[in-house]
């Protein structure tokens, strides 16, 4: 049996919806009043690669081909971007300079020998500089065990040597020997570990490495990168305290480097791998 239309009901029903949009519409301004869109971060947009091995054949996710290299090398180039070194960020921070337009990070993990025969001269013939962060103890033994072998030796302190007169390498420190990922996550505190404790085993191993660099090379490293990117916050007294102005993580965001020197600590960085073209990479890596 069909109902008869109402025609009062209609009328109602038609009042409420026509409240009910009154209110969404009201609502939703005063949501946009009280709630601005996110404000743009304060400082010079600032991305961070981050290269480990440069070797053919490509494997893993930790090594680039001297080819990828060179393209993304070229395609910063291109695009107007202009590397920049840690002393560079600091005098920035501290009043003391200007940064490029376009400012650029270009960094190398674990101190490979591949850094020095295959990355340096791709650096030199596209105007770049980069920071190669060594493993004390890779130097001093394991390169010296076996030196010279693109696909898998480390830098000796000649070749390191090498790198540092070119000009276009900031030497970094990747710690003395706590690059393992076992007990202790790279160089981070342990669950439960006194702090104090802690900052002492840390401060004897980066020390190791400061005095050795300054004994070789005549300086010591400015700039540190966190083994993993595993970070603790009591790990940076020591980083200060032993002349550590910059540090890097593995952490992928942006960077906004401003006049105050604490936004040096802790930069985040893109990982280069070689499951993406150089376009795809820097569409993610370039993103503010």
């Amino acid at each position: 049996m069909y109902r008869c239309y109402h025609s009062g009901k209609f009328v109602s029903f038609l009042l409420a919806d026509i409240v009910i949009l009154v209110i969404f519409l009201l609502g939703t301004n005063v949501v946009k009043a009280i709630m601005p869109e996110e404000k743009k971060p304060d400082g010079i947009f600032l991305p961070v690669i981050m290269y480990h091995s440069v070797t053919s054949p490509v494997v893993g996710d930790y090594h680039v081909s001297p080819e990828m290299l060179e393209n993304d090398l070229q395609y910063l180039k291109n695009h107007g971007y202009q590397s920049v070194t840690s002393s560079q960020l600091l005098d920035y921070t501290q009043g003391k300079g200007k940064l490029p337009e376009h400012p650029i990070m270009i960094t190398f993990d674990d101190g490979f020998y591949n850094n020095l025969s295959q990355a340096l001269p791709l650096l030199e013939k596209y105007d770049m500089c980069a920071v190669v962060s060594i493993v004390g103890y890779y130097t001093d033994v394991t390169a010296e065990r076996d030196p010279h072998v693109d696909t898998y030796s480390y830098l000796t302190w000649d070749d390191v040597k090498q790198l540092q007169n070119s000009g276009r390498v900031e030497i970094g420190s990747h710690t003395y020997n706590m690059h393992s990922n076992s007990e202790r996550a790279g160089c981070s505190i342990l669950y439960g570990e006194n702090p104090e404790h802690y900052q002492m085993i840390l401060r004897d191993d980066l020390s190791l490495l400061q005095d050795q660099a300054k004994k070789q090379t005549g300086t010591a490293p400015t700039i540190f990168a966190y083994p993993y990117g595993f970070t603790c916050r009591e790990s940076v007294p020591v980083l200060k305290e032993l002349g550590f102005t910059c540090t890097l993580i593995c952490l992928e965001k942006p960077n906004y480097i401003t006049r105050n020197s604490d936004c040096l600590y802790g930069l985040c960085r893109y990982n280069r791998s070689p499951d993406l073209s150089t376009e795809d990479f820097f569409k993610k890596a370039l993103a503010e």
